[in-house]
């Protein structure tokens, strides 16, 4: 697998966690004393996000996995408690974030993929096959952390410096991110950096001292600073790509737009109440690479100017 391909399926297997987040969300909006008021709801939207890493561990682990195995599951939590307790007992300062549940996912999933059917001494057997999936991944993940307890911090210090320099870029850094995002977009590149833009840039302290990464919990957590890089495509999800589907509908000839009509409905519908836009997309970035390339500009001066 090269370079390209190991992204686009790291990509794909975040899909699985990240879905998991819009339902956290409404629960925890609407759980606020300004709806509902019903501190339960919000907290169980809020666990959610307080887990997220191990959500990610245990979701990209699974879907990393040759057939979406529950033992692969689990290893990938058992690697996410394993690496993450022992790292902090090297340098307590360490926060990997959710990158640490995407590398312990990883590594669960591959152990499982390399591992799964192995046949150990009869002595042993119990602990063979997928039993051994979970004891394999907790050992290598304990490497790992011996490896990351020296070298993240001067990696996190980076990790913090860039954000604080995107942050600090306001309305520009925005509009980059939004811009790359969509020509990532064909690649599946973007559920990456959508990763670290949501989950990993940035920083707040709450008045319990609760420390959040990233612009979605910074921005659940009360910090008025994030959401730079969400807002800006709820223009482009709820009125342009919609409007380039009626646009699209018109362009066809007259005899094919009962055809072309449902379909266009269906994906324009999806992206205005769900956000997701890859199915609307998709129908013109290949045949017209220039007008998502447009697309791909108009986006970035969404984020811009939001």
């Amino acid at each position: 697998m090269n370079i390209l391909g190991f992204f686009q399926r790291l990509g794909r297997a975040l899909q699985l966690p990240i879905a998991v987040l819009p339902v956290a969300a409404l629960l925890l909006r609407f759980g606020q004393p300004d709806l509902l008021n019903m501190p339960f709801i919000a907290q169980a939207g809020g666990s959610i996000f307080d887990n997220l890493a191990l959500v990610f561990a245990i979701g990209v682990a699974s879907s990393w996995s040759k057939d979406s195995a529950g033992a692969a599951a689990l290893a990938g939590a058992v690697g996410y408690f394993v690496m993450t307790k022992a790292m902090v007992t090297i340098n307590p300062e360490i926060n990997m974030g959710v990158l640490a549940g995407i590398i312990t996912g990883l590594v669960g999933g591959a152990v499982y993929n390399r591992w799964s059917g192995i046949k150990l001494p009869d002595f042993l057997s119990f602990f063979g096959g997928k039993r051994f999936v979970p004891i394999a991944t907790g050992f290598f993940c304990l490497v790992l952390a011996a490896i990351f307890g020296y070298v993240w911090p001067p990696v996190q210090h980076g990790i913090h410096a860039g954000g604080e320099w995107i942050v600090s870029a306001g309305a520009l850094g925005s509009g980059i991110f939004g811009f790359i995002n969509r020509l990532l977009i064909p690649t599946g590149l973007h559920q990456v950096l959508n990763t670290i833009a949501w989950f990993q840039i940035g920083e707040f302290t709450n008045a319990a001292g609760t420390v959040f990464h990233g612009d979605i919990n910074r921005f659940y957590a009360g910090d008025g600073t994030a959401g730079m890089f969400m807002s800006g495509f709820f223009p482009i999800m709820m009125f342009g790509l919609p409007g380039a589907a009626l646009a699209m509908y018109f362009a066809a000839p007259k005899e094919r737009r009962p055809m072309v009509g449902g379909m266009l409905l269906s994906v324009a519908i999806t992206a205005f109440l769900t956000g997701v836009t890859e199915p609307l997309e998709f129908l013109f970035m290949f045949l017209a690479p220039l007008l998502y390339l447009l697309h791909a500009i108009l986006t970035g001066i969404s984020l811009f100017v939001a």
